[in-house]
């Protein structure tokens, strides 16, 4: 990898950090975007799952206090169901079809009826959930259209959805990464020295969004994440389906 490429790709995750350190959301769904672009899936799936690791294990650690550890450790259950039915058929998708799906749900999941949404003020629904968000991410590399939307419906404040999700996150994305790692045994193509670089510029992103996140108020906070989950898949749905078509 050039060094300019390593230049941008540090970029990103910085800027994509201090987002989801900002809004506990997005930041991923941007990174897995553009690590798309620039590398194979499989690879993109690993350097993604590392930095998000990193950058969430970060962010759980600034707002411990506000871990809801019955609603993640629910979650983390789903998530292993999952594991263990990807591991007989170790799917790896196209970067269409990643895309696609990438912008499509939290379009479906803000045309489903209040009433019928997942909350995770409920444990059975965090299980539930988690089956769902982690199939998603072996498929698309990223949760958080949906498990934002699923936070954001819950009752929990801003430091709570940061906090909880975060935890989740760690989780997930260490389940992704044992698949495309070990599983489909690709990992070796993220060099040491490009994964240590990513893990700082996760680290610096999120310790960077601290004080902005503590500064700005509820109403502020759950009125732009919702924009910003939308604008990002948006271009999602756009960008996969000309991929898809001109494939």
């Amino acid at each position: 990898m050039s060094v300019l490429m390593l230049a941008i790709i540090c970029t990103v995750m910085v800027a994509t950090s201090f987002l989801s350190g900002l809004f506990g959301m997005a930041g991923g769904l941007v990174l897995i975007g553009v690590l798309l672009f620039i590398m194979p899936v499989p690879a993109a799936m690993a350097l993604h799952a590392i930095t998000q690791i990193a950058s969430n294990i970060w962010r759980a650690a600034l707002w411990w206090r506000y871990i809801r550890w019955s609603a993640a450790l629910a979650y983390s259950a789903g998530c292993l169901v999952v594991l263990l039915i990807w591991n007989f058929y170790q799917y790896v998708p196209s970067v269409a079809v990643a895309l696609l799906l990438l912008g499509v749900v939290p379009f479906i999941g803000k045309m489903i009826p209040e009433r019928y949404l997942p909350t995770p003020d409920r444990l059975s629904h965090c299980g539930l959930f988690g089956i769902i968000a982690m199939a998603l991410m072996l498929v698309t590399g990223v949760a958080g259209p949906v498990l934002d939307q699923f936070f954001l419906n819950g009752k929990m404040g801003r430091r709570e959805i940061v906090a909880t999700k975060g935890v989740c996150q760690v989780f997930g994305h260490s389940v992704k990464l044992a698949y495309f790692g070990a599983l489909i045994d690709q990992a070796g193509t993220i060099e040491p020295h490009v994964a240590t670089l990513a893990i700082i510029a996760s680290f610096a992103g999120t310790a960077w969004s601290k004080k902005f996140l503590e500064a700005m108020e509820e109403a502020q906070y759950r009125r732009w994440a919702g924009r910003i989950v939308t604008g990002i898949a948006g271009y999602y749905v756009l960008y996969g389906g000309y991929l898809a078509v001109t494939a």
